[in-house]
């Protein structure tokens, strides 16, 4: 398991053994920086750009790919999804979570714009419902209870509880991700958070957009093109990404913690999620040891470049650095503020900051935790003995954060 156990930080250890030359581009991928590395000073602005020009971009790729045949026709595509997807996670988990938080723009009534606006345009929830949610899913009060997004969605919607083994948790997940059922959910889900939002004017905009969406497409002859390029991304890979994505974020603590709620229940629940994993020991110079220094370099630049452009966007991997400071300025460079908050022992809190490497390990560990939980956790029955064959009951779904956005 590669997490804070570890005897020597993997990101020091990568400064330390790797080229100088090298190091921003295993921070861009791995999203921590070296030791004593600096910020860029991001503007606020700046992930907005980042989002168009890589849907942009990615949408006009996978669209030439339709006209196309044989196989360059699908690495096109491939790479025009990859594209597409990772500019509408960073309007999902930055764009469209930081106007949540009046962080993006100085003025609070465009940041509700503009957060309304992403409502209709990418099919997230209803922007006040899920500003007035997500501001509850930072009270350590809340935070894992039936009440918070991140337990109705994995409970309720994923059908992940509590007790379950972890490998029928991870059975249920792999089940989850290929399911026309689950997916329809999904997507059923985001529309209702925008057409039975309680408020009528944004259900009949959001109509009104998408019939003259849906009508341009269909009087130029072009529905192949936006099925394949637009609305395939934007509903099946997107969701899939928000699935792993929600399960990296949080843990389930020791049942102490858990009861006595706290700033330790943050620390503890909260991790942070690095793109990488530790360095060969052994030096390139065997064959043996260049054996391993040629696999590590090929995970980095494809499995887990994949996993930081697809799911840990922005600032998702320093998820732990927003539950325990949500309301800093410089948020588009979080990854830096994160680091130099951990190297003072970050004030104010009974913990330092837990670092695990690789996506799939940090769901694991969360699977794990899910499953060491008692089923009596989140809506669990208290007397069911067998939780697998007899079910909890499942939280109500009444709100559905986190089918919309995400942090």
């Amino acid at each position: 398991m590669y997490s804070y156990s570890l005897l020597e930080d993997p990101r020091a250890a990568m400064a330390r053994r790797l080229p100088a030359a090298v190091q921003p581009l295993i921070t861009r991928i791995t999203a921590m920086p070296a030791p004593g590395e600096r910020a860029h000073g991001v503007s606020t602005k700046g992930p907005l750009v980042d989002a168009i020009v890589r849907m942009g971009v990615g949408a006009s790729l996978a669209a030439a790919a339709v006209a196309m045949d044989g196989a360059a026709a699908w690495l096109l595509y491939a790479l025009g999804a990859i594209l597409s997807v990772s500019g509408l996670g960073i309007v999902q988990v930055v764009l469209f979570h930081y106007c949540a938080h009046g962080a993006v723009f100085r003025s609070q009534k465009l940041n509700v714009l503009v957060g309304r606006a992403i409502s209709i345009i990418f099919l997230f929830k209803y922007f006040d419902d899920y500003k007035r949610e997500h501001i509850q899913h930072h009270r350590s009060q809340k935070l894992i209870t039936e009440e918070d997004e991140f337990a109705t969605f994995v409970v309720g919607v994923c059908g992940m509880r509590p007790g379950m083994s972890r490998r029928a948790l991870w059975l249920k997940l792999a089940l989850n991700l290929v399911s026309p059922v689950f997916h329809g959910k999904f997507l059923y889900l985001r529309l209702k958070g925008n057409l039975v939002s309680g408020h009528p004017s944004h259900g009949w905009r959001f109509a009104a957009f998408w019939a003259a969406f849906l009508g341009l497409a269909a009087a130029t002859g072009m529905e192949a093109e936006l099925a394949l390029a637009w609305l395939l991304p934007l509903t099946v890979f997107l969701q899939i990404a928000t699935v792993f994505r929600i399960l990296c974020e949080h843990r389930i603590p020791e049942p102490e913690l858990l009861q006595s709620r706290g700033k330790s229940l943050i620390v503890e629940a909260t991790t942070g999620v690095f793109s990488g994993r530790p360095l060969p020991a052994e030096s390139a110079r065997t064959v043996r040891g260049f054996a391993l220094w040629t696999l590590w370099w090929l995970d980095l630049l494809t499995l887990k470049a994949l996993a930081r452009l697809l799911v840990l966007v922005g600032d998702a991997s320093c998820h732990d650095f927003h539950h325990r400071r949500p309301g800093v300025k410089n948020w588009p460079d979080a990854v830096y503020e994160r680091a130099a908050d951990k190297a003072k022992g970050c004030p104010g809190y009974p913990g330092n900051y837990i670092d695990v490497w690789g996506l799939m390990n940090a769901v694991d560990q969360n699977v794990r935790s899910l499953a060491a939980a008692s089923p009596n956790l989140l809506g669990g029955s208290k007397t069911d003995p067998a939780p697998e064959r007899a079910p909890a009951a499942t939280p109500a779904v009444p709100a559905f954060a986190f089918a919309t956005a995400a942090k």
